[in-house]
């Protein structure tokens, strides 16, 4: 779906075709009575064509997203661009400030759409920013990182059953996509709501640049741009094997004794059922305790921290049907990953 005219007004004023405008939308005040805003830029093309919403860190601390949409919008791609694209680097700007993942009430944001003009401070933003932005757009692209102390494999996580949604996920190109269903008070369920299909792309730990994973990003956003009709297809484009896998399930594998844990394994790695993952062992030493797998996958995500407590999360794995499969593209992926270049033209 494209939009009728060349032509988008947001926040009451109008960006006509083939022009761009930086906003800063009013969201409160510190204690010093300082003035708060996230920043927003609107990019519209020459041509019409959709409205896409690309936005970070609506967890204050997951920072990999911010420079993703920096070298987005700074593309030299993004000049032939075909409608609109809507870029929200920092949706929590009061969490970022504190380097937090939550609002200074310790809400989290992600858990407060559609929210309400009325409600708690999170209530209020994620009601701000469903009527001002997200309600103006026909697709998003949510950009987040592990949580602090763990990375996150590059990876799309998407409710199947939304087919626009899944045709996103698999554009986007990566070899993980998780089956993950909406969660309540989140931004892809108040999407879902408006009928606007939205992917999240998980990739990396937080307070972090992660540069596969920023480079993984930038890559996946002009990838869906591509499938939207909003960019032309790549000159002489790198043939690609473009296998996607979809896991199922996945489920945190648990620390089963206090101490310090060393980790046998790093993200994409397979595992198999009864695997020895780890060890946890005192600062003495003597005491080790061993980590089995208690079922086989891909490791998706893992924790960055060797301390650890009885029933911590140690290490994320997704359940794929073709493991070998998956191994292969995964291996692939990292490798390719690692040599692109910082800058994606």
């Amino acid at each position: 779906m494209s939009r009728s005219k060349n032509s988008l007004e947001i926040f009451g004023e109008r960006i006509e075709a083939g022009t761009q405008k930086t906003f800063h939308i009013p969201i409160g005040q510190l204690y010093t009575q300082t003035n708060i805003s996230i920043p927003v830029q609107v990019v519209n093309g020459k041509a019409p064509g959709p409205v896409l919403l690309i936005c970070a860190a609506i967890h204050g601390d997951e920072l990999n997203g911010v420079e993703v949409t920096r070298r987005v919008i700074s593309a030299p791609w993004i000049k032939s661009l075909k409608g609109t694209l809507i870029a929200v680097p920092m949706v929590n700007v009061l969490g970022v400030i504190h380097r937090s993942r939550y609002l200074p009430d310790r809400r989290d944001l992600n858990r407060c759409f559609p929210g309400s003009e009325e409600g708690s401070l999170g209530g209020r933003i994620a009601h701000l920013f469903v009527q001002e932005i997200l309600g103006k757009c026909q697709y998003a692209i949510d950009l987040h990182t592990g949580a602090i102390h763990r990375s996150n494999m590059p990876q799309i996580r998407v409710h199947l059953e939304n087919t626009k949604a899944a045709d996103m996920a698999h554009a986007f190109g990566l070899p993980l996509i998780i089956d993950a269903p909406i969660r309540d008070g989140s931004l892809r369920g108040a999407g879902d709501d408006l009928g606007i299909p939205i992917i999240t792309y998980e990739a990396g730990e937080a307070l972090r640049f992660d540069e596969p994973a920023i480079i993984a990003g930038v890559k996946g956003v002009r990838n869906v741009m591509t499938h939207l009709n909003m960019l032309p297809p790549r000159r002489n484009p790198k043939k690609e094997t473009n296998n996607t896998f979809v896991a199922k399930s996945s489920a945190w594998v648990r620390a089963p004794a206090d101490g310090l844990f060393r980790s046998h394994l790093k993200l994409g790695d397979r595992v198999v059922r009864g695997e020895l993952l780890g060890i946890i062992d005192g600062p003495l030493g003597g005491s080790e305790t061993p980590v089995k797998a208690p079922f086989g996958g891909i490791v998706i995500g893992a924790t960055n921290l060797p301390l650890v407590n009885l029933g911590e999360a140690l290490l994320h794995v997704g359940r794929f049907d073709d493991i070998e499969d998956v191994e292969t593209v995964v291996d692939e992926f990292r490798q390719e990953v690692d040599m692109m270049p910082v800058e994606l033209s």
